[in-house]
């Protein structure tokens, strides 16, 4: 595996994005980096991640991880610390989905997977960044939770994926108190919509409530990326705590 590193970290600070070796990550990762900060993208390919390594604007690290493995999302935090000397924000963004079915068609190893990746893995990466962020000096950070607009209004068919992000709403509540008098804040991107593999499907058809298939509009990853940056660059004494973006159009808003 090819990387690149350094041992300063840049004015903005150091940041890890998981998931990061495609699709939103990768393009918040460089957007990110854009804006002046060390990059370190986490995520299961290491193919993946080491080409979006070496588009980095300023030096960073590739280390592929699984979120849903306690030790491999720990080592991935002290090596960041190792190289950089601090974690200043955690874009918590891996998530997988699940075929679409009826709930009593739903695998119990498929639900297992979803919430092991979308609600353990979220949590375990926001456990080790708040533990560094929590001891390093001067102490503080920021934790950007991947909550879907499936945090809030659930597809057809889509209980594990919706469940985890639901839940990942109380698991960003629960980190903004807890972290309120330590210089930690945590706040919540809710996306709809974009135009990536999955966002290319649904432009051509997407599953409807009344069961219909029907295209919708899809936007770029540089307006979810523009948004990231401008939650990612607020002073300590603010926070968004919950942001959505979505393509203008789809049925999200109203009865479809």
């Amino acid at each position: 595996m090819t990387e690149t590193t350094t041992t300063t970290s840049s004015e903005r600070g150091v940041a890890i994005v998981t998931g990061g070796g495609r699709g939103i990550g990768r393009a918040a990762a460089l957007g990110l980096a854009d804006d002046g900060w060390t990059v370190v993208v986490a995520g299961r390919t290491a193919a993946d991640l080491d080409r979006v390594a070496a588009e980095l604007p300023l030096p960073g690290l590739a280390v592929p991880t699984d979120v849903a493995d306690e030790a491999q999302v720990e080592a991935l935090f002290d090596r960041t610390v190792a190289e950089f000397g601090r974690v200043d924000l955690l874009f918590n963004n891996a998530g997988i989905f699940t075929p679409a079915a009826p709930p009593d068609e739903i695998a119990v190893e498929d639900w297992d997977r979803v919430v092991a990746v979308n609600l353990r893995g979220a949590f375990l990466c926001a456990r080790a960044a708040f533990a560094r962020m929590r001891t390093q000096d001067p102490s503080g950070g920021r934790i950007i939770n991947n909550g879907s607009v499936s945090a809030s209004t659930p597809r057809l068919h889509s209980a594990p994926y919706t469940a985890t992000k639901h839940a990942i709403t109380g698991l960003t509540k629960s980190f903004a108190l807890d972290g309120r008098d330590l210089g930690i804040t945590c706040g919540q991107i809710d996306i709809g919509n974009v135009a990536s593999d999955i966002g290319d499907r649904i432009a051509t058809g997407a599953l409807q409530a009344d069961g219909s298939v029907r295209p919708e509009p899809v936007m770029d990853a540089d307006a979810v990326t523009r948004a990231i940056v401008y939650m990612a660059s607020l002073p300590p004494e603010a926070n968004v705590l919950t942001m959505t973006v979505m393509a203008n159009g789809m049925p999200f808003v109203g009865r479809g």
